[in-house]
């Protein structure tokens, strides 16, 4: 690929070599900016007019993904409009992990391979070699998520809510369920200021908790989330690299999916099945 700026931002893009009759496979997570998502449409408009024989995006974090509902009156339903915009592009399929709600698959008019983080995961929690481990979600809306990794784990699971006495502010945060002497493992979906992670992780050590731990699949780390991270009761939190992570933190640690996706990629050239890559 060549992608050529101009002075006002605009860029372009084109594909150095012939693509013609290939089954095309564009790699690029869409977090913000915009500017991700606008160079992968280039890309699959290029390629269709290119003559490529199929064009796969590989989109391993799908931004936007919040916005899959109208949650008060007169917003957008972001998500929808940018599987619209990738459904007319030209793309084939997707192949994304960890959407944050699995109904955005139903938003496109081509198949849809949805990996999960759990497959890298799994094997990450069971090497942390934990004595008392329980899994826990630091919001209401991850409970499906955490009950996964605990029946597939076969450990207990707490849940956190937040009392909130008016919109976007919480007031308060409790815990159900017991977590005194146990490890616990956060698991969330998308970390980006860390505000809710952490102050769950705080109350679970004043809890009586041994360690709190978390998992997560996509690296958002809006600042100051690295630095507030670093200050909290967390012993470390894993991510995988579905997006860069520039920032430097001493309790962040990354794994790949690369090997996921790649696997991935190599059935749907061989049209063989994937859901054996679907632990829980």
């Amino acid at each position: 690929m060549n992608i050529e700026h101009f002075a006002d931002g605009e860029f372009s893009v084109s594909y150095e070599e012939s693509i013609r009759g290939y089954h095309v496979f564009l790699i690029q997570s869409t977090f913000p900016n915009a500017d991700n998502l606008l160079e992968l449409l280039l890309m699959i408009d290029a390629a269709k007019r290119a003559s490529a024989k199929s064009i796969i995006a590989v989109i391993p974090y799908f931004g936007w993904a919040r916005q899959d509902r109208k949650d008060k009156p007169r917003v957008a339903i972001g998500a929808k409009l940018v599987a619209d915009l990738l459904n007319v592009a030209g793309i084939n399929r997707l192949i994304t992990m960890d959407l944050h709600a699995d109904q955005i698959q139903g938003f496109f008019n081509v198949p849809v391979d949805h990996l999960y983080g759990s497959t890298v995961f799994v094997d990450e929690i069971k090497s942390m070699g934990l004595k008392n481990p329980v899994i826990a979600t630091p919001d209401v809306g991850g409970t499906k998520r955490a009950n996964s990794y605990a029946k597939h784990l076969n450990v207990p699971m707490v849940i956190c809510y937040k009392l909130r006495k008016k919109a976007n502010e919480v007031s308060e945060m409790k815990i159900i369920g017991d977590v005194k002497d146990m490890d616990v493992i956060l698991v969330d979906d998308i970390v980006d200021t860390a505000g809710t992670i952490t102050k769950a992780a705080d109350l679970m050590l004043t809890n009586g908790a041994n360690s709190v731990r978390a998992i997560a699949s996509h690296a958002v780390m809006s600042d100051p989330a690295s630095t507030r991270v670093d200050n909290s009761g967390l012993t470390e939190i894993v991510f995988t690299d579905s997006i860069p992570y520039s920032k430097k933190s001493e309790k962040v640690k990354i794994i790949s999916v690369a090997e996921l996706f790649a696997t991935a990629i190599m059935r749907v050239c061989n049209n063989e099945s994937i859901s054996s890559l679907y632990l829980i």
